[in-house]
């Protein structure tokens, strides 16, 4: 009998499976069932690290158990679906442990998801709960928990992590050591969901519209997790630090902060990149590992150059990933910050490339590195789906042991981004060297990649379509120093009609879009480029944009 999420979920054909098992991929376990095998090698080592609180082992085994059976006290069941929407901290770890657990599949929002992501994703999961904090930045989380929860039929639980209203349950309280440790994981173990089951969904970036969900499995996520330990060299004595949102599967999985918790490391959870505490926080614990997208990683190096210290004497490896890392900026990593730089290519969809922490200096500044399986399969391929040789740019094709076959219940999605024998287009354009190792190029679809947060121009444009002097729009990628990508908004208008760039903006805060979909730059035409079959020219836009800016900044000298 398959569960309700199953249901919605394109399973690997049997054949397959049962290779995967074969050779040793799939270990038919249960990912929480890592956390306790660490737990009692190490019960006394310290797990976790969020300010003043420092976790054990032990204690994390105990909190993971007695969340997970209070989260079924509240009436939540095995394959119900949960919205996290937590920033980085203990209790998102806590929690999404206990839900493994459990049984009950987290659905990874990000903190910046607002009304329109929410709505749209609590729905299609039908979710039951969501865990969310109380405020943050001003903004009231809790309130729109409240919201979401009177207007999506499925949603009946709200829990907050901080001041939670009397109707809602206090995270803080569910996440308590547990007074049965042993018989608490003794029932838990008895009633384990199976290790095919979805373990959780992480979202997709999204090049149509909305994010789709990505079923992960206990199997395939725990093989995601040590199939990435090994190339970054995950051990006990790792200390992690975590400072990109948790939910995203890079700092969550590659190896991120499972994989250091199944090594019997120490995770150091901050709720952000800002340098000062940073690299505080590296000194303090002695962190020897971290995860940035580019942006991040060329803050650092600015405030290393300007500050001087010794701070990152510790920091043995610094991984980046997320979008493009220039070349210029690679090379500063080593003699700046004194870490090894590993270049992180991947996808919420499975496939992972790294660089080794051994290769060439060349190799490690000017490629995006190579599977960490030996059963990943890529094809690069031309428009056509024909084979490249090394060295021609064309789009990725990948399937393997953690790279899902389809979308949660996206039939329309899924024939248009896998084959029928369960190849994964993602969209990228990337070169192959004769040595395995891939470079990135770009994209071949209507994607934005603003530091590493994915935006879909189809979304923005239909948002921007609602105001009605508004004739034609394109949302396009501008070129960005610090991000690498910035959204900018080319529209025509109505006959003596004026939009401006704050009337755009204010809309789309007012529909409730996360705030890094808003766009930073409007230019109004008479016309729109148009290609020989009619649809907009992006290409020439792409264009047009780069050589304003130019002009502007040669002005501006």
């Amino acid at each position: 009998m398959t569960s309700h999420t199953s249901d919605g979920t394109v399973a690997w054909p049997a054949d397959l499976a049962a290779e995967f098992r074969r050779k040793g991929y799939w270990e038919d376990r249960t990912l929480g069932s890592y956390i306790h095998e660490t737990a009692d090698r190490l019960p006394e080592k310290i797990a976790l690290v969020d300010g003043d609180v420092r976790i054990t082992y032990s204690e994390l085994a105990s909190r993971m158990d007695a969340a997970a059976e209070r989260l079924l006290q509240l009436g939540l069941k095995a394959d119900d679906r949960m919205m996290v929407q937590l920033p980085n901290g203990w209790q998102f770890t806590v929690l999404t442990l206990a839900c493994f657990r459990a049984g009950i599949v987290p659905v990874m929002a990000l903190p910046a998801h607002r009304k329109y992501e929410l709505s749209f994703l609590t729905d299609l999961s039908e979710s039951r709960a969501i865990a969310v904090p109380d405020v943050i930045k001003d903004f009231d989380h809790q309130a729109l928990a409240e919201e979401l929860a009177a207007s999506v039929p499925s949603l009946d639980m709200v829990l907050v992590s901080g001041a939670a209203n009397p109707l809602n349950a206090r995270l803080e309280e569910i996440l308590a050591p547990g007074a049965d440790p042993a018989g608490a994981r003794t029932r838990l173990d008895a009633s384990a969901p199976s290790p095919d089951a979805p373990a959780l969904f992480l979202l997709s970036g999204g090049t149509t519209g909305l994010p789709k969900l990505i079923t992960r499995t206990h199997n395939d996520y725990a093989y995601n997790i040590k199939a990435t330990s090994v190339p970054t060299n995950v051990t006990e004595d790792t200390v992690y630090l975590g400072t990109l949102p948790a939910s995203h599967n890079f700092p969550l999985a590659c190896p991120g902060i499972l994989g250091i918790l199944f090594a019997g490391g120490r995770v150091v959870m901050l709720p952000g990149p800002e340098p000062r505490k940073a690299f505080a926080a590296i000194e303090r614990e002695g962190v020897t590992l971290s995860a940035a997208v580019p942006a991040v990683a060329q803050r650092w190096i600015e405030h290393q150059e300007e500050t001087g210290g010794n701070q990152l004497a510790s920091l043995e490896v610094i991984q980046v990933g997320g979008s493009r890392l220039p070349d210029e900026i690679a090379r500063k990593v080593k003699p700046v910050l004194g870490s090894t730089l590993q270049q992180v290519f991947g996808m919420a969809e499975g496939l992972i490339n790294v660089t080794r922490l051994d290769d060439p200096e060349d190799v490690i500044c000017t490629t995006q590195g190579r599977p960490v399986s030996e059963a990943d399969e890529v094809r690069i391929v031309d428009e056509a789906g024909n084979d490249l040789p090394d060295g021609v740019p064309g789009s990725i094709l990948t399937r393997g042991p953690y790279t899902p076959r389809g979308y949660y219940r996206a039939p329309e999605a899924n024939a248009r981004a896998f084959t029928p024998d369960g190849w994964y287009a993602s969209g990228d354009i990337v070169e192959r060297r004769p040595d395995g190792n891939l470079i990135v190029q770009g994209r071949d679809k209507d994607m934005i990649n603003r530091g590493g947060e994915k935006i879909s121009a189809e979304e923005i444009e239909s948002l921007v379509y609602r105001i009605e002097d508004v004739t034609m729009a394109a949302a396009i990628a501008m070129p960005d120093e610090v991000l690498g990508e910035k959204l900018c908004l080319y529209i025509t208008v109505k006959p003596g009609a004026e939009v401006t760039l704050e009337q755009i903006q204010t809309l789309l805060h007012e529909t409730g879009v996360a705030a890094f979909k808003i766009p930073e730059h409007l230019v109004v035409v008479d016309e729109l480029p148009a290609t020989k079959v009619g649809k907009i020219n992006k290409k020439e836009l792409r264009a047009d944009i780069a050589e304003r800016l130019a002009s502007a900044s040669a002005h501006s000298k």
